[in-house]
């Protein structure tokens, strides 16, 4: 089949990485698979596998071209966007959406007609809401949060949920759309669960790669944004009770790293946290860990989760709203503990214990690229 998958971006991003590792699945299957980004810089990512066909389509420069785009931009940012917070997407959406259906007509053209057209993430059909198609799916990356008045929240769920195939990443994500279509009266075309692939082989050869700053010493990781939402402090709080001795490596950038260092320090464990930044491949810090942790307080799903798991290092995560519960099935759901410091303060007291632990092949078994891959092809229906 032909598929194409649509991503706002190729920025460095959970999201932006599930979307390239998407279109990689369907070019390593066998399919003819396009992947577009809907603005040319950054481009932090692109496809590992050869046979992927890159494209671009810069949004806001198509806008700028178009006859109306300006005017229409102007009015929204300077008198409509104000009256209604974060209405932008409204206005500029619905001639973005005819924009892109043009711009996607013309690489058919090119290349044939596509079967499947996937869009990743909120952020990427909310400006094209006014593109609808049969062959689309519009993939659901995290749970629905009430952050407008509800009357708000209704409208722009009718726009970009309303009458669509629907695909959630976990079953968590699920359980938060049913919510919020209740109360916005929307009846999507479908909504099934459909998880995110870990491209486990690939992952298995970055993660050989040497990197010099990793610690010789036994240590525990976390990968995640510095972000209130990853519950840094809470495992900051948790390591310090727990009284192991592996050290703390926090792999990852954001706004609150200078507020983590100091609770670091007023915890007394600043000596054996290493806060490491950054860092364009991961897998090999995952590699040498001999456990990896998640204290978010919400996660559509968890990508990072099925890539430690992917290089051979056993998991442990906090319970939170969305995705997490998906992978820890089975034996993993002993790894899960109550989100409180004592909670996961014990859960890392025990498991370190049990050290080491070895992945076995069925935790991935869901992940992989085949099964995520026929469930996207497999035509879409009304089923809950």
């Amino acid at each position: 089949m032909r598929t194409l998958v649509v991503i706002h971006s190729l920025k460095m991003g959970g999201m932006e990485r599930v979307a390239v590792n998407l279109a990689d699945a369907f070019a390593e299957e066998g399919h003819e698979s396009h992947l577009l980004s809907c603005r040319n810089h950054p481009n932090d990512l692109a496809p590992a596998n050869p046979g992927v066909k890159l494209h671009y389509f810069d949004q806001f420069q198509a806008l700028m071209k178009s006859i109306i785009g300006i005017p229409v931009f102007l009015l929204s940012r300077l008198l409509l966007g104000v009256l209604l917070q974060r209405s932008h997407f409204m206005w500029v959406g619905w001639l973005s959406g005819w924009l892109l259906k043009r711009h996607i007509h013309s690489l058919e053209k090119q290349h044939g007609r596509f079967d499947r057209i996937i869009f990743r993430g909120l952020g990427t059909f909310k400006y094209f809401w006014s593109f609808r198609d049969e062959r689309c799916v519009y993939v659901l990356e995290n749970v629905i949060h009430y952050d407008r008045p509800l009357w708000q929240k209704k409208l722009e769920w009718k726009l970009v949920f309303h009458r669509r195939h629907l695909a959630c990443v976990s079953s968590g994500v699920m359980d938060s759309a049913l919510e919020a279509f209740e109360k916005g009266s929307i009846q999507p075309a479908s909504l099934r669960v459909i998880t995110n692939p870990c491209p486990i082989r690939q992952i298995e050869t970055l993660a050989g790669e040497a990197d010099p700053d990793i610690p010789t010493a036994p240590y525990i990781l976390n990968v995640a944004r510095l972000v209130p939402q990853k519950g840094h402090a809470l495992l900051l709080e948790a390591y310090a009770r727990s009284g192991i001795s592996h050290k703390l490596v926090i792999v990852g950038e954001g706004p609150l790293r200078s507020e983590l260092e100091a609770k670091a320090r007023e915890l007394g464990i600043h000596d054996r946290v290493l806060f490491a930044g950054k860092r364009k491949n991961p897998y090999p810090w995952m590699k040498n860990a001999d456990l990896f942790v998640l204290a978010s307080e919400y996660e559509g799903l968890g990508i990072v989760l099925t890539e430690a798991l992917a290089c051979g290092t056993p998991i442990m995560a906090v319970e939170s709203r969305g995705g997490v519960r998906d992978v820890f099935r089975g034996d993993l759901e002993a790894y899960l503990t109550p989100r409180t410091a004592e909670g996961l303060a014990g859960g890392l007291s025990a498991i370190t214990q049990e050290l080491p632990v070895t992945v076995k092949p069925e935790w991935l078994a869901p992940f992989r690229s085949e099964v995520v891959v026929a469930a996207f092809l497999d035509a879409p229906d009304s089923r809950r």
